[in-house]
């Protein structure tokens, strides 16, 4: 069986010798690369190609949203597994914008982070169980502020694309994954948004965990 392969990016040696440690002890996981700053991070993913890069998000020269979305831009393919003590909805937003698969917190068990390199290994979207539940109640509190329920009248098309969305696809990946054109999928992904008043990755995300299709599998 074939390993996941990691690249590391924390610039703290301590956490890093210990993360390195924890994952290298999964039998379907192995530590390629380490990097202490978000320049080298990027630097290392493109020569490497790992399959997961797990990206502490305070780093020195590129931090780790710079660096996320600059490795999104160049190496789409690889999967950004975000590592912070940060909880506030903003980081999590911006990360996810920037094509982030998952959203650790650093205070969190250590079976967190192997859970969620598994999930996003799986093509899911991985969000830190201590911020699920108050995403979630922000959603339902907001839409029902507003009178607007989430997902009213979504056509079974238009659900299927946001899920894909919620996963971390992007538009020309549903658009090959369901076989249509990715003009189609923009107009499916749109046209959901407006009927559930969603405005952004993060609301299609709220959505999606409430209606439990981030759960790993």
């Amino acid at each position: 069986m074939s390993k996941l392969r990691i690249l590391l990016a924390d610039d703290h040696e301590i956490f890093r010798e210990g993360l390195k440690t924890l994952v290298s002890a999964q039998p379907d996981m192995q530590v390629i690369g380490e990097a202490n700053n978000g320049r080298t991070a990027v630097a290392l993913a493109q020569q490497l190609q790992p399959d997961i890069v797990v990206m502490d998000v305070s780093m020195p020269e590129l931090n780790g949203l710079k660096a996320t979305e600059k490795l999104k831009r160049l190496c789409p393919d690889i999967k950004i597994l975000t590592l912070t003590r940060h909880t506030d909805d903003g980081y999590l937003q911006q990360l996810l914008k920037v094509g982030a698969s998952g959203y650790v917190l650093k205070q969190s068990a250590a079976s967190e982070l192997i859970r969620a390199i598994r999930t996003v290994s799986s093509g899911n979207t991985y969000l830190d169980p201590a911020l699920t539940e108050r995403i979630v109640s922000n959603f339902v509190g907001g839409r029902s502020a507003r009178g607007t329920p989430a997902g009213r009248n979504l056509s079974g098309r238009e659900e299927e694309v946001l899920r894909f969305i919620a996963w971390g696809y992007s538009n020309k990946e549903i658009a090959a994954r369901l076989s249509l054109s990715i003009k189609t999928v923009e107009a499916h992904k749109t046209n959901a948004m407006q009927k559930s008043g969603m405005k952004s990755r993060i609301d299609i995300v709220r959505y999606a965990l409430l209606q439990g299709w981030l759960q790993d599998t």
